[in-house]
């Protein structure tokens, strides 16, 4: 198959597609006879990419594969389509999902201890029908808390491919510097959580959405 065809066919799957598609996803677009090698599909997705260059979009790769997508630095301008805003969460809850996200697997005892605050069970609750977190098991200490990780959904909305992505951090003390290296700051409901307690003092946090 010539190299041209090659690139408009996974133009248009990609444009099409309603998810991420992986590599795999694409040689199966192919009867098996014509099928591309991974190599020539990987070149064919390289021309993709530098001819979206200049462009107001372009081509993504996150956990669950490649997609187009605007460019970040245009979302202010983009987002105005849109009457519904997008959902705004308290700091409280960004900072659990930071927690999680370096310290996984971790379980809400872990993270209540991590932060000094008891945590509400509404913040693990958005943060599950999000799908951004998961239980992966659970801790063999008395009562088998359980234990939480990210998911590919996690990855793909905050546009990594892999967790090693994420800002190096040699501790997560600092949860206002770390929720704007992680670009969260942009979902702060601007209210904040409630103000810490002093360390090993306990108090109740709001509910994750604003």
């Amino acid at each position: 198959m010539a190299a041209t065809k090659l690139v408009q066919i996974l133009e248009a799957a990609i444009l099409a597609a309603d998810k991420p598609l992986t590599i795999q996803n694409m040689a199966d677009l192919f009867e098996e006879q014509q099928r591309p090698a991974n190599a020539d599909i990987r070149e064919a997705l390289r021309e993709i990419a530098q001819a979206c260059e200049g462009r107001g979009f372009e081509l993504g790769e996150v956990a669950s594969g490649f997609r187009f997508q605007i460019r970040q630095e245009l979302s202010q301008w983009v987002e105005r389509l849109w009457s519904e805003r997008p959902a705004k969460y308290s700091r409280a809850l960004l900072e659990t999902l930071a927690l999680i996200a370096y310290r996984q697997p971790i379980t809400r005892g872990e993270i209540e201890e991590t932060r000094g605050v008891a945590l509400s069970s509404g913040i693990i609750k958005t943060l599950l029908e999000r799908e951004w977190i998961r239980e992966v098991g659970h801790r063999d200490v008395p009562g088998r808390p359980a234990l939480l990780a990210t998911t590919r959904q996690f990855l793909d909305y905050f546009n990594l491919k892999r967790l090693d992505q994420l800002p190096v951090l040699a501790e997560v003390r600092d949860f206002r510097t770390l929720t704007r290296e992680l670009g969260f700051e942009e979902l702060v409901d601007g209210q904040g959580s409630r103000a810490e307690a002093t360390a090993g003092q306990q108090s109740a946090e709001p509910d994750g959405a604003g």
